[in-house]
């Protein structure tokens, strides 16, 4: 499902990040539980499941067919931004989230004239065994995840 109304996904390898900002033709609350609630975030992104809520806030996220990665949520200021922490390496993955081989993506919302601006940056690339690699596959998911988050909010706003 492509979305030509927003630009896709941005590499920046000289911040060792991916960048994503998009309209979204919803309220601001709408999108923030639609990006921090799990059974909300369950049906546009990967399947997630945490313990507690906010600031600590831990768990796993996976894909049909693929293994479930831990997470973590690292920042948590409603309505405006959140973030999380997740491992995503190849190879054999720790229990909990690895600080030394993870990634951060947080999540920044701002009201719009009739609707919300989202903006997805990924950071910590350059922790990883394969910066490059990892940044360009991140990259084609938050245009696949994304446009799948504008779809869900907009269909039923």
């Amino acid at each position: 499902m492509e979305n030509t109304q927003n630009p896709r996904a941005e590499v920046e390898a000289d911040t060792f990040s991916v960048r994503r900002t998009i309209h979204i033709n919803a309220p601001r609350e709408k999108v923030w539980r639609t990006v921090t609630e799990p059974e909300l975030i369950s049906q546009w992104f990967g399947q997630i499941v945490l313990t507690g809520a906010g600031v600590g806030a831990v768990g796993t996220i996976g894909w049909p067919g693929e293994r479930r990665v831990p997470i973590r949520v690292d920042t948590f200021d409603p309505p405006s931004e959140v973030s999380y922490r997740w491992c995503n390496e190849e190879g054999p993955l720790p229990e909990t989230v690895d600080e030394q081989r993870s990634t951060v993506f947080r999540f920044t919302l701002e009201p719009t004239p009739g609707g919300t601006r989202l903006t997805v940056v990924e950071t910590g690339f350059e922790h990883t065994s394969d910066p490059t690699g990892l940044m360009a596959d991140h990259r084609g998911g938050w245009d696949e995840e994304l446009d799948k988050l504008v779809a869900l909010l907009e269909q039923s706003s």
